[in-house]
């Protein structure tokens, strides 16, 4: 019994494909995984360009308040326009870092076209 155990070698065989089929899988999952990774970023960069093309102008006129030639009250209009920044109209997955300098007017620093 002892020497037909020893001469057996089907289980040599068995786990050699199991190491194989394994080491397929594994491969194979990783190739998967990075597909996934690709594609999870491709829809991330696709968001942010949803909100990158939303505009947030706003403007909105003054008031003025004259009662028997003495003025009560005014407040002056303002107008804030958007402006396209660089990560707005981002076309790749490449990540976006750093400052660029301009892009919008934050306090002042939108176009008032001169009308307020």
């Amino acid at each position: 019994m002892l020497k037909n155990f020893w001469h057996d070698e089907a289980g040599v065989i068995i786990s050699a494909e199991l190491v194989l089929v394994l080491t397929i899988a594994v491969l194979a999952m990783v190739v998967g995984l990075s597909e996934v990774s690709v594609a999870i970023n491709t829809e991330l960069n696709d968001v942010s360009n949803a909100f990158g093309s939303i505009n947030q102008s706003f403007c909105y006129t003054g008031f003025n308040s004259v009662c028997n030639g003495k003025q009560k009250g005014s407040i002056a209009g303002s107008c804030f326009v958007d402006s396209v920044d660089d990560c707005d109209t981002n076309t790749t997955c490449d990540l976006v870092s750093g400052y660029s300098g301009g892009g919008e007017g934050g306090n002042g620093g939108g176009n008032h076209h001169g009308k307020w």
